[in-house]
């Protein structure tokens, strides 16, 4: 065993002499340093990560590496691919040109300027076009071969201008461009004016111009395509989130108030009238038992999958469920009464679901807020509408509504406008509160 100052450090001479995994010795460079921490001498053990260490570049994650390797290559590759195409072209080109000049340093230099500016198209895109178009016309004004010359790099450069939004440079280029390819030729005796060929070149360097317009043009549509979608996925997601919390709120929200109020009062008899509280916990079993159910059913229809074709395994709640809520509500002591006038005939499902709720939120309100009252539920088929309301008896709006409740109002009121219908909910003129609701179902 080996002593460090006053303290033993737990390594035999063979561990000692073995060094682990990402073990740095305090003597190497960059490694580990001693240093007193409570008077104790602390060997600082440095440990290398591999998943920050790639191709050399320490301290870079995976995914940042890769990304940068990506653009990195992407930059380097189409300019190697110009490079080789304006020298090997060209020099292929001088060997049917012998009157010219044979590619020597100079020729060669100015035909890879250009694609040596094309790295640094991304980050400084003039820089990269002024040096491409310079390298081009410089090369022209030459009696080098001609050929691809220096105009690949001097497109690519130009093209990539544009997409960067630097189109009043790229069109300013492309104008000096042809002053410079048609006037300094002929006044340094290497070409005479031609008419056709200054109308050529005019013809070609708009198709340019207009080409990378082009190109500008349909990926900034792709993405404003891309944009319009994603924004259309957050808002649909926002509307789902909306409907998922409501329909929970109105599953939630009814049973467990009903279960809440009999749970009160099979307490309160559970010492002196135990007899009478079985009433009270009956009640509670099927509050739970219908929960359980409905929250099933809402399961079920996130489960389903997008194009719709696996069905929900259990009914969706609607109007044909209002006699069971109905008799859920006199379990809690709450007298509620059923009318439904008119011809009974299906309903779009939109409307079914969200007439039910709001009977089901308008009950959960009377037992929740109205102390002992009674309820009438009104359900109307009218010739191109559907009229639900709930009266009741009670306290209606005199006791204000506890921190964090109040939703419940609001919730059905945003039903009821996303079905354009109509919807009123306040108090009674005298006693109670009042809710109703409007839907369009159309004629018969």
């Amino acid at each position: 065993m080996e002593r460090a100052g006053n303290d033993q450090v737990g390594l035999s001479p063979p561990e000692a002499r073995l060094p682990t995994a990402g073990a740095v010795r305090a003597d190497a460079p960059g490694g580990g340093c001693r240093r007193p921490v409570c008077g104790r001498t602390v060997l600082s053990v440095a440990t290398t990560d591999p998943a920050r260490v790639t191709r050399g570049r320490v301290g870079l994650p995976k995914p940042l590496a890769s990304r940068w390797d990506l653009r990195w290559w992407s930059d380097v590759f189409p300019a190697l691919v110009v490079a080789v195409l304006q020298v090997g072209g060209t020099a292929a080109a001088g060997h049917r040109q012998p009157e010219r000049w044979s590619l020597d340093a100079l020729g060669v230099a100015l035909l890879l300027a250009g694609p040596a500016a094309l790295l640094v198209r991304r980050r400084w895109p003039e820089v990269s076009l002024a040096v491409a178009f310079s390298a081009a016309l410089g090369y022209w004004l030459t009696d080098y071969p001609r050929g691809p010359a220096g105009f690949p790099a001097l497109i690519v450069a130009l093209v990539s201008a544009v997409l960067a939004g630097r189109r009043a440079f790229a069109w300013g280029t492309l104008a000096v461009g042809y002053l410079g390819f048609t006037v300094l030729p002929p006044l340094l005796g290497q070409e005479s004016w031609e008419v056709g060929r200054a109308l050529g070149l005019a013809a070609w360097l708009l198709v340019l111009g207009t080409g990378a317009e082009i190109i500008r043009n349909r990926r900034e549509r792709r993405a404003e395509l891309a944009h319009v979608q994603a924004e259309e996925a957050r808002r649909r997601a926002s509307e789902e989130r909306l409907l998922i919390a409501r329909e929970l709120h109105d599953v939630l929200a009814h049973n467990i108030s009903l279960i809440n109020v009999q749970a009160g009062v099979a307490l309160h008899l559970l010492d002196e009238r135990p007899d009478q509280a079985r009433p009270a916990l009956t009640a509670i079993k099927d509050a739970s038992k219908e929960a359980l159910g409905e929250l099933r059913s809402v399961l079920d229809v996130l489960r389903r999958s997008g194009d719709g074709t696996t069905a929900p395994r259990a009914p969706t709640a609607g109007l044909r469920d209002l006699p069971g809520l109905v008799e859920r509500t006199r379990s809690a002591g709450v007298d509620v009464t059923l009318d439904v006038s008119g011809e009974v005939r299906p309903v779009p499902a939109g409307v079914d679901l969200a007439a039910f709720r709001i009977v089901q939120e308008a009950l959960t309100n009377v037992v929740r807020h109205a102390g002992i009252a009674a309820a009438r539920v009104r359900l109307n088929y009218g010739d191109e509408h559907l009229t639900v309301q709930v009266d009741d008896d009670g306290l209606g709006a005199t006791v204000p509504p506890r921190e964090g409740e109040g939703r419940g109002i609001a919730g059905m009121r945003e039903r009821v406008q996303a079905l354009n219908g109509t919807f009123e909910a306040g108090p009674r003129p005298g006693r109670g509160f009042r809710v109703r609701a409007r839907f369009r179902i159309g004629n018969r």
